[in-house]
């Protein structure tokens, strides 16, 4: 295998990962001993927010109401690609039921949480797009009460598009809180709310830590860090759409690496001369995030094949795959590792970022090596059942009873083999 690292990323300094944690740790603390009261402190420290913490309903129809005509056509837009998705992936959840032996019936169901908290993530940008991801998908799973958090702007409260998508979507509570405070209200019922059985959405490292530490109280959709995206291309690629590729998902952050692994030498210099002047281009905002991104994260590697190609991308386990190459049919079945696949040109991960349905809350830092992104199977629980009859029950108990005696665990055999004494007088099994 011969793989060139043209552009490859600079080691990163060491994560204050442990300040992190005590930080979270003690906020948590503080905020399940002394609820809303703490709840509140952090608001006004963090968020610099005196205001209401619940969005009452005329509050929600006013922001809705300044929401311009044609971003309430885009968010439906969006919103009804999403949950025709969500709906598809719940038609896939079955429910069964199979006579195992004779008279020993076994099934499975699928049963939505009762409750499930939603953060939204402010701060540098208004992700209105994760209102609808989060929320839509929990109401498709048939959650029974969805609540939804979004860091307030000091003195004005969280976007009206967010409130509006956020009502669309079908939340029941609107959280007027951000960071760790509003993942512990969630997680905790406060401000009236019930309390979440699971956690879902991005967030920065507070967020996430938060979620971490609540974790096996609550479920959470999973581990996340920077979003990271990697594109593939070949020959037939053009250098300018895979540079603008590479430049929208650095945009989102300097922690967000950003990978191109190609084929074709004169392409990867083209986008490597390409990809610093069209940060320029953004933004200053925007430019700042996607410069350091790019400089410190960014990486260009050259290989001899398209299986090369493949063995490193399923190697990266990358949140976000997109393939601008020849044959995509090939890359469709060949590829296993990743959170969502984007497949041509004529596709873009901003596409499924905002509108084209699937989901985009996905397995970063690797983890779609062993797990996929949200869906309405995350909001969903299978358990299973099972009856026996008389006759089918003397097999079972006398294999539990046998297995249970070698394995030294009395308690299970003798529950066994109660029910061959008492309904069959068998007693020869007993020690």
């Amino acid at each position: 295998m011969s793989v060139t690292y043209l552009k490859r990323a600079e080691p990163r300094p060491p994560v204050e990962s442990a300040d992190l944690r005590d930080a979270v740790s003690i906020m948590l603390a503080r905020i399940e001993q002394e609820g809303e009261e703490a709840a509140r402190y952090y608001a006004r420290q963090f968020d610099q927010w005196e205001g209401a913490i619940v969005l009452r309903d005329n509050a929600r129809a006013e922001a809705a109401a300044r929401v311009p005509g044609p971003l309430k056509d885009a968010i439906r837009f969006a919103w009804d690609n999403i949950r025709r998705f969500a709906e598809a992936q719940k038609a896939t959840l079955n429910e069964c039921e199979v006579e195992l032996i004779p008279g020993h019936w076994a099934g499975q169901k699928q049963i939505p949480v009762s409750a499930a908290g939603c953060y939204v993530p402010g701060g540098r940008y208004a992700h209105v797009a994760s209102a609808l991801m989060t929320i839509t998908t929990a109401r498709v799973a048939g959650v029974g009460h969805i609540t939804a958090a979004s860091p307030p702007r000091p003195g004005r409260g969280m976007p009206d598009a967010i409130v509006y998508a956020m009502d669309l979507a079908g939340v029941d509570t609107i959280l007027n809180l951000g960071g760790v405070q509003a993942v512990a209200a969630m997680a905790f019922g406060l401000f009236g709310t019930v309390p979440a059985d699971i956690l879902v959405g991005p967030g920065n490292s507070f967020v996430a830590e938060a979620k971490r530490q609540l974790f096996g109280r609550v479920g959470i959709d999973m581990f996340a860090g920077p979003t990271d995206s990697l594109v593939i291309a070949d020959a037939t690629s053009d250098p300018e759409v895979v540079a603008w590729d590479l430049v929208g998902q650095a945009e989102h952050g300097p922690d967000s690496p950003v990978w191109l692994i190609t084929s074709d030498r004169t392409l990867a210099d083209r986008v490597l001369a390409l990809v610093p002047e069209l940060i320029e281009t953004l933004p200053d905002t925007n430019a700042a995030a996607a410069r350091i991104s790019w400089a410190e994260r960014g990486e260009v590697i050259l290989c001899d094949s398209r299986q090369e190609m493949a063995e490193m991308a399923d190697a990266y386990a990358p949140e976000h795959l997109h393939v601008q190459a020849a044959d995509l049919d090939w890359w469709l079945g060949r590829l296993r590792v990743y959170g969502s696949l984007f497949l041509g040109e004529e596709t873009t991960v901003p596409f499924g970022d905002k509108t084209s349905g699937p989901n985009h809350v996905l397995p970063t830092s690797g983890a779609a090596r062993y797990t996929g992104g949200l869906s309405v199977q995350k909001f969903t629980k299978t358990v299973t059942w099972q009856r026996t009859e008389r006759d089918a029950m003397r097999a079972l108990a006398r294999a539990t009873s046998k297995i249970s005696r070698l394995e030294g665990m009395s308690g299970h055999a003798r529950s066994a083999e109660i029910r061959l004494e008492k309904y069959f007088g068998e007693h020869a099994l007993r020690t």
